[in-house]
Formats: C-alpha cells, sequence, structure tokens
C-alpha cells in the first residue's frame, strides 16, 4: 500500500514514470525517462493522435482513505508522467465557493506543466429532474462548478443526465436542463458535457437523442468506456454505445478494470474502441479512469497507461 509519504517522497525526488511504467519498490512510481532518451521522447509527443489525460477517480480509493491530499492532484498526476488533468468535484466540496483555492490549483498546474481538463461533477442535483423548480435549482447547483471550471483552466464539466419518466419525456427534460446549464457555461467558455452513467445514459441511443434535443455547441458526450449498465442485469453494447456519442463527444473516458498477461484490457477491446474514437476525427484527451481491484490503483494507472500508448503506437502504423 502506497502512502502519502511516498508520494511527497516521490515528488520531492521528481521521479516521472517512463515508457516501461515499472513500480519501484514500496509501490509507487517507476523510472523517470533519462537525458539521453529525452529528444526521442519529445519528438514522439510531436505526432500523437491522442494526448492522455488521468481521471482522479482513478485513485478514490486513497482520497476516501485520506492517504492523498487532493490538493497536490497536478503534482501527481504529472509523477505518471501525464499532462491532463481531470478533476473530480466530490474531492472538493469543502473548496466549493473558495476561488483561491482554485487559483493556487491552477498555479500548480503551471508550474507542472500540466492541463485542467475538465472537472467531474456528482451530487448537485438532477439536470432532468421532472420537477421544473428541482430542475433550476440543479443547474444553478453547477453554476459554481463551471466558474471552477474556468478558473483551473479546464474545457468542460462532466454532469450526469438522470431523469425519471417514459423514455421520450426524460429525454426532453435531460435537453432542457442541459441547455439551461449550457446557457451559463457558453458565458464562461465551459462545456457541460454528459457521461453515459447508469439508466438511460448508458443507452447511446437515447443519449445521441438529448444531444440532439439540446442542440446546442457548448453541450456534448463524454464516451465512458465502460458505463453502459442499463440496469436489471442488461448491459448496452459498449462498442455501439461509443460509436453513437462519438460525435458529440469533447472528452473520452478510457475505463479500466482487469488486464491479461499481455496487457490488454480484458472487458474492451481497446484498439476496436479506439479505432471507433478516431474515425470520429476526435482529437481530444483519453482520460484514465481505472477501477479495477486485482491491481493497485497505481498499477492500474500505469497498466491502462501503457495499454493507450501501445494502442496510440499500432494505430499510428495502421
Amino acid at each position: 500500500m502506497f502512502s502519502q509519504t511516498h508520494l511527497t517522497a516521490a515528488m520531492s525526488r521528481r521521479r516521472f514514470l517512463g515508457a516501461s511504467g515499472g513500480i519501484v519498490a514500496g509501490g509507487l512510481l517507476g523510472s523517470g525517462i533519462s537525458a539521453s532518451a529525452a529528444p526521442a521522447v519529445k519528438a514522439a509527443a510531436q505526432d500523437k493522435s491522442f494526448e492522455i489525460s488521468l481521471a482522479q477517480w482513478s485513485l478514490h480509493k486513497a482520497y476516501f482513505g485520506k492517504k492523498l491530499d487532493p490538493a497536490n492532484y497536478p503534482q501527481i498526476t504529472k509523477l505518471f508522467g501525464i499532462t491532463g488533468v481531470e478533476f473530480v468535484n466530490q474531492f472538493y466540496k469543502d473548496q466549493k465557493n473558495n476561488d483561491a483555492y482554485f487559483e493556487t490549483m491552477k498555479k500548480q498546474c503551471d508550474s507542472e506543466g500540466v492541463k485542467g481538463v475538465l472537472i467531474m461533477c456528482d451530487g448537485e442535483g438532477h439536470l432532468g429532474d421532472p420537477d421544473t423548480a428541482k430542475r433550476k435549482t440543479a443547474v444553478k447547483n453547477h453554476h459554481r462548478w463551471v466558474d471552477n471550471a474556468k478558473i483551473l483552466g479546464c474545457h468542460s464539466i462532466r454532469v450526469n443526465a438522470y431523469s425519471t419518466g417514459t423514455f421520450e419525456e426524460q429525454m426532453e427534460r435531460a435537453a432542457d436542463g442541459l441547455s439551461q446549464l449550457a446557457e451559463y457555461g457558453a458565458a464562461n467558455n465551459i462545456n457541460i458535457i454528459v457521461e453515459n452513467h447508469g439508466g438511460l445514459s448508458s443507452n447511446g441511443e437515447w443519449l445521441a437523442g438529448v444531444m440532439k434535443k439540446a442542440n446546442n455547441p457548448r453541450v456534448g458526450t463524454l464516451p465512458d468506456f465502460g458505463n453502459f449498465n442499463l440496469g436489471n442485469g442488461k448491459e448496452y453494447d459498449r462498442y455501439k454505445g461509443v460509436d453513437e456519442m462519438m460525435p458529440f463527444a469533447k472528452g473520452v473516458s478510457a475505463k479500466s478494470h482487469d488486464f491479461d498477461e499481455k496487457g490488454n484490457e480484458i472487458h474492451t477491446d481497446y484498439v476496436k474502441m479506439m479505432k471507433i474514437v478516431l474515425k470520429a476525427g476526435y482529437k481530444g484527451f483519453v482520460g484514465i479512469e481505472y477501477e479495477g481491484s486485482k491491481l493497485g490503483e497505481i498499477e492500474g494507472i500505469v497498466a491502462t497507461k501503457k495499454l493507450l500508448e501501445k494502442v496510440r503506437e499500432e494505430l499510428a502504423k495502421a
């Protein structure tokens, strides 16, 4: 088990994860890129079909266990050799209205050479609530996260499209709530993006329909490779779902759980999935979101990063 002490020591040593992604004794981070390898790494970075970011949820056990400080997340991201930072609002609830806190975080991003990508937002009400007053309250509750995303230099906040009612009613209500929030987002140059996150939102056809009804350039999707649980033991086809969501995608979440002996994710064919992503003309960040239990959080992040890098290289040669 790693600890804040291990992490602090790694930060002080500035030991970044290299292409090998090996884990050092103590279970934290691998050896850094040597000075002699730097030119090759820099050259490779100039020819990437997509960049890799890190979803903070990948370390949720460490955060909920108070083993890591969310104030250091940009530094933690850079330690993995990753330059895109995806924040999770659950770890900053006490700082929600503290501009100075997020301004300090932005300075940390800048000093580390990492970029804020998005904030994943939960627990602020249902944007598709059948009660119009509650829907408006949910919209207003998200305003502050739009403000924080702007401070952090992110392009989006990720929200949920939960609702109740018929297929069409839920589509209408979610589109309305998203459109209301998008007005505030547009005024702050922030997108409002929806992840497939259970219920009808995990139905790619339904979520694509919501996007069409919202018909707003500030409203988009965050396709997640693994969140296609429709409930009652039913699963939506993940490849079909991502394909349906990609025309509206402003982010992509590379969900991972378990890996085989060759380093491939056993639930998702990453080559097949990334072909769908790139075929849509997507050029943004692909975020690592490890949620497995067989590997520790550190190891799972490293394994997912190595897989994405391998796939990126394979597809570049295709």
